[in-house]
């Protein structure tokens, strides 16, 4: 293995490999081909081999099995030791994650210990002259920066839901159990157990389409609105600050520089105004509609569509269409 090779590490959730490492996976393939490079794949958790199966389309040229059941739920210093490890096992100069939740606390952790550096939330990964470069908003998403690293290895997180999964089939290795020599009752800090929110709802970072309610929900109760018409388009929920601030929503609602970011195809603001801290952590979708009784919002000049107008009249008439056009389908 040489330094050109390109790690990536793989979130599982249950029975299912969450899209966004698939995204990392394959933009991993992309960078590594252009480096002359090969692709490791990096699993964890107790009944990851009937995963596998899943990566394969996407061409890894090694996967990296670690089923202990101390990753059955994210340890973090564990999970850290497990890929620090692997890095230096593998000696692979670059190591992807996807910017969700777990692998903005990961990859930093992972770093440290390798005292490499880190480009976290990227949205643009280059190879040029054999140099990889990324692109990452800064800001608040008002500039975008260009960063280029020294020495190997190096970790990039990606942004969800702006690489594309692009197939590269053909290769099917076997996976190599990795052993971790790592005592659990070293942990300082341990996870015992993960509640899912009622309702299981899609995690609004992750979702192809969001829709989201701002201050002029005026009560937790009009959120029954936004969430119809969430389901009705098969999306996420969301929320701007000052609708978790007044307490109408939980905060993993929410959308914005102190939220979540999100990418997704489609995404919808109702009652939001636009400041640029929410703008911060949405500019980046596909297709912006925004839904504003104020025709001078400033959301407007961000959205690709605008409906001005009341919300409370236009979102069931929206669900209602979309329903019959689902049902029709």
């Amino acid at each position: 293995m040489g330094h050109q090779d390109v790690l990536v590490f793989v979130e599982c959730r249950g029975d299912q490999i969450k899209r966004p490492s698939l995204e990392a996976l394959s933009e991993g393939g992309r960078v590594a081909r252009a480096l002359g490079g090969k692709l490791v794949a990096l699993c964890a958790g107790p009944g990851t081999r009937d995963r596998v199966s899943q990566l394969a389309d996407l061409g890894p040229d090694r996967i990296l099995l670690a089923d202990d059941d101390l990753f059955s739920l994210y340890q973090p210093e564990a999970f850290a030791v497990l890929l620090a490890d692997a890095v230096r096992s593998t000696e692979a100069g670059y190591v992807l994650l996807s910017a969700t939740a777990m692998g903005r606390d990961l990859g930093p952790r992972a770093a440290a210990k390798l005292e490499a550096g880190l480009a976290a939330d990227c949205t643009q990964v280059e190879v040029d002259g054999g140099e990889l470069r990324v692109k990452r908003p800064v800001y608040s998403g008002k500039a975008i920066a260009t960063v280029r690293f020294s020495g190997n290895p190096v970790f990039v997180t990606l942004r969800p839901n702006v690489f594309p999964l692009v197939n590269s089939p053909g290769k099917n290795p076997q996976p190599e159990p990795l052993k971790i020599d790592f005592d659990a009752s070293r942990l300082a800090v341990k996870t015992v157990k993960v509640e899912a929110s009622e309702g299981g709802e899609q995690d609004v970072s992750e979702a192809g389409i969001v829709v989201s309610g701002g201050r002029a929900m005026k009560g937790p109760e009009n959120f029954a609105l936004i969430r119809d018409l969430a389901k009705a388009l098969g999306g996420a929920t969301g929320a701007s600050r000052a609708a978790v601030d007044a307490g109408w929503i939980d905060h993993q609602y929410q959308v914005g520089q102190t939220g979540k970011v999100v990418s997704p195809n489609l995404y919808i603001a109702c009652g939001i105004s636009g400041a640029i801290q929410h703008l911060a952590g949405m500019s980046s979708s596909k297709v912006i509609v925004a839904i504003n009784k104020d025709p001078e919002a400033p959301i407007f000049k961000l959205a690709d569509y605008g409906i001005v107008g009341d919300l409370y009249e236009i979102l069931p008439r929206l669900t209602e269409e979309v329903r019959k056009l689902k049902g029709n389908s």
